[in-house]
């Protein structure tokens, strides 16, 4: 993990394998040469020099545009990297992905300055927080190539303002959290068998305030989650349900977090082609995300009880994996007919959303890479948003937005309900192919229990199947492989619940 730090010092001088500055355009100058910003403190010359360099190299300031100049006569850093930034004044995810695209090029420097503007403690913040971002790399299996960043100097005029550390701070625990998802959902599926993300979030928790608790496949069995053995049951490593609480006294709100945790989804008897597999090993996003969110709760100590349901399957085709047609039992009691069994990430949902609910708590947000339905539908750079309360779905959206995470509304509409009709069961597990992402967030609703004055406890669904996985270019502060996407999400939203 970056170490990250706040300075005072000047560009020319600060001691640093590489300096960060920003490039910025005028308003309506697309293909100009941009302006630099950072580098006032140098001396006229080396900023006319650093100007033409960008001129001759057709900079123009586009966001995330990272362009390395070394030796540049007046800087002592060996390298000087200028990042577009766009039109200012930038927004603060703007900063977020130029400060980690900057970082992310940089790999294989030790030390790294960024003397972008920061003209205030928010402004600080999402620079610190995209260099954590940007300064990562999953090396488990891969011995050779450039290490990442390892520290990274923020230049601010006030490196002691209690603001600024304070999001220093943030901007650190929350790197940590992304770098956990990451890390978990690059491990190769041999390697996370479900009860080796149980040991994960064992791990995890161990020596901090947190609770964790994992029912084995007799507790499972016992307590009737049908969904989750069901979609395990073809594998021969047993699944898991685990529950991860970060629960401080004086809490003044509980959230409650459930996340798919299928550690591979080869689409089980309705088997995928395989092609279809080959990013599978993701299909545990949402549980990664839900157990790195609950661990960043903790680290930030904030006064709201948070609890994570981790439910946890490998699907795989076998002699004894479920078959189109069977019937499962969540749950609660509801029955479920299985006509596709690569439609299985809602029928573990299912149970952990039924378990979470009895709890009662004020929120529950559930997050899954559920649907091919939501990539044709928003792509792979947007999740989706569905809820049973209007007002919720909006707080989840305003908390993305100023996580700098992109989630667009989605509906639940009520005439696709009969077609989960089933003739043998109380559901069917798949419905009408068009809207299939709408029909399965229709599915989940069924499960989100009620308060004690008989009304759904407010509930939002986040299918998040496309951004949880990068298989093109990288990003900003965004790396090929999992994106632990949401993570940032739900900590903004237990943010907003703990105030």
């Amino acid at each position: 993990m970056v170490r990250l730090e706040l300075s005072s010092k000047s560009v020319k001088s600060v001691s640093a394998d590489a300096v960060v500055l920003g490039a910025a355009r005028s308003p309506g100058a697309q293909g100009a040469v941009p302006v630099l910003l950072g580098a006032d403190d140098l001396p006229r010359a080396t900023r006319t020099a650093l100007s033409r360099a960008l001129a001759d190299l057709g900079a123009d300031g586009a966001p995330g545009s990272v362009h390395l100049l070394p030796q540049v006569a007046g800087v002592s850093a060996p390298v000087v990297a200028v990042v577009g930034l766009g039109e200012q004044p930038a927004d603060p995810e703007v900063l977020r992905r130029a400060a980690g695209a900057a970082v992310r090029a940089l790999a294989g420097r030790r030390r790294v300055a960024l003397a972008l503007p920061a003209e205030d403690a928010a402004a600080a913040g999402a620079l610190a927080e995209g260099a954590a971002l940007g300064a990562y790399a999953f090396t488990r299996y891969k011995a050779a190539g450039r290490a990442p960043v390892e520290q990274v100097t923020l230049l601010v005029a006030k490196p002691r303002d209690r603001a600024v550390r304070a999001g220093l701070e943030r901007a650190r625990v929350l790197g940590e959290a992304v770098t956990v998802a990451r890390d978990l959902v690059n491990t190769a599926p041999g390697d996370l068998a479900p009860a080796d993300l149980a040991d994960a979030a064992l791990e995890l928790a161990r020596g901090t305030s947190l609770s964790v608790r994992v029912l084995t496949e007799a507790e499972l069995a016992d307590g009737g989650y049908g969904g989750i053995l069901g979609v395990g049951q073809g594998s021969s490593r047993p699944p898991r349900l685990v529950v991860v609480e970060h629960a401080p006294r004086g809490a003044r709100a509980h959230l409650a977090l459930v996340g798919k945790g299928i550690t591979f989804d080869s689409g089980g008897l309705s088997l995928k082609p395989p092609a279809g597999m080959e990013t599978m090993k993701s299909d545990m996003s949402g549980a990664a995300a839900v157990l790195a969110a609950v661990k960043a709760v903790a680290d930030l100590d904030l006064p709201v009880r948070v609890t994570g349901w981790l439910a946890v399957a490998e699907n795989m085709p076998s002699g004894t994996a479920i078959r189109p047609s069977d019937v499962l039992t969540m749950h609660g009691g509801t029955t479920v007919e299985v006509l596709n069994t690569d439609a299985e990430g809602r029928l573990v949902m299912a149970d952990a959303l039924v378990a979470a609910t009895a709890e009662q708590p004020d929120r529950v947000v559930d997050v899954a890479t559920l649907t091919g339905a939501q990539v044709v539908a928003l792509g792979n750079r947007v999740s989706a948003v569905m809820a049973n309360d209007d007002s919720f779905r909006d707080d989840v959206l305003a908390a993305a937005a100023r996580a700098g995470e992109q989630f667009w509304p989605m509906p639940l509409p009520e005439e696709l309900r009969p077609s989960l009709d089933s003739q043998v069961a109380d559901l069917a597990n798949i419905g009408d192919r068009a809207g299939g992402m709408l029909v399965a967030g229709v599915f989940l609703r069924e499960f989100v229990g009620e308060r004690a004055d008989g009304t759904p406890v407010p509930w939002a669904h986040l299918d998040i199947a496309g951004p949880a996985f990068l298989t093109s270019e990288p990003y900003g502060y965004t790396h090929r492989g999992g994106t632990g996407v949401a993570v940032r999400t739900l900590v903004a939203l237990a943010e907003d619940l703990a105030s």
